[in-house]
């Protein structure tokens, strides 16, 4: 008897134990979510922020604000996600720049592997190589005949030091012997306006953002810098189709939260933008933008930051970039 009496004793206390865990743990959302894209409006991560925020609003039943916080190539945004409280109301998006900031500012005042939790990997697409039309380049081997005859005398954009635009156009500099002078921008929407107005000559821009430009003959497109060409610019060849091949690049779009961010929120925020990504409609859209959803999980996502910044480094280092 005692030992029965003993047993439900126990498990009463454990229920009512659940039960103040369960109260004490807070619904969520509870209140509006705050993604900092830190950038200006106009870029690769602004644009697919904006294009995901409607569906992820309606998966989750609160108001999704998207909150430009340019400055530092991105680093001051990130920073006040940072600092923010790990309850799963704040989250910032980056792009692949990110990785690199440990390379880029030595003094950035927080970790990104150890204040920053990856949630996923959003989506990835291959950079285009795009002129303005003035450059009488009509294709990938007459523009390196140009640049060859000219040394340092084209220009080409970026959005910032430690960008995809500043290390692939590095790295096709050094496998084509080529010297282009780097002109950085403190965002896609700045380098995209001078690309335009004629201001620089090139830039390796993101592909769902070239599409219109190339489309509409403002831009005009030489090489795209996947191991594969998209179906948006299948006639577009690669870059390693152009004479340099192994060369395979592609930017991405990526969320995280602060480091302490509780797993089941990353889980389910991880799970709704992987729903998003996959829906049919959704799916198309990317498709003809130049994008690829991928909605990886948080360990794929940690993974993918390590090897870039391995990659990206050892760039770096043979030639000796400066960053800062």
């Amino acid at each position: 008897m005692r030992t029965v009496i003993k047993a439900a004793l126990t498990a009463l206390l454990a229920a009512g134990t659940l039960g103040a865990a369960s109260a004490q743990a807070p619904a969520w959302p509870s209140k509006p979510i705050r993604v900092v894209v830190p950038f200006p409006p106009g870029g690769i991560v602004d644009t697919v922020a904006r294009q995901l925020q409607p569906r992820l609003q309606a998966a989750l039943g609160q108001p999704v604000l998207i909150d430009n916080r340019g400055g530092a190539g991105g680093t001051v945004g990130v920073g006040e996600v940072v600092r923010a409280p790990a309850d799963g109301h704040t989250l910032v998006m980056v792009f692949d720049a990110f990785a690199t900031y440990p390379l880029a500012y030595p003094k950035l005042g927080y970790d990104i592997q150890r204040d920053l939790q990856p949630v996923t990997q959003i989506v990835s697409n291959p950079l285009v190589l795009v002129v303005n039309p003035a450059v009488p380049a009509p294709d990938l081997k007459a523009f390196v005949a140009l640049a060859r005859s000219r040394p340092g005398k084209l220009n080409y954009a970026s959005v910032g030091a430690g960008s995809s635009n500043h290390l692939t156009a590095e790295l096709f500099k050094s496998v084509s012997g080529t010297f282009i002078t780097h002109i950085p921008y403190r965002g896609g929407g700045p380098a995209q306006q001078d690309l335009l107005g004629g201001q620089v000559e090139a830039m390796f821009l993101s592909a769902v953002l070239a599409q219109p430009h190339v489309k509409g003959g403002k831009l005009r497109a030489l090489a795209q810098t996947g191991a594969r060409r998209v179906p948006a610019y299948a006639d577009t060849p690669t870059v390693a189709e152009s004479g340099y091949p192994g060369f395979d690049v592609n930017s991405w779009v990526g969320l995280l939260a602060p480091a302490q961010t509780p797993r089941p929120i990353v889980d389910r925020l991880q799970a709704e933008v992987r729903r998003i990504v996959e829906s049919p409609d959704f799916a198309a859209r990317l498709t003809e933008q130049g994008l690829t959803g991928i909605a990886s999980t948080p360990e794929q996502f940690a993974a993918l930051l390590a090897a870039e910044q391995a990659r990206w480094g050892r760039l770096v280092s043979e030639r000796k970039l400066a960053l800062d």
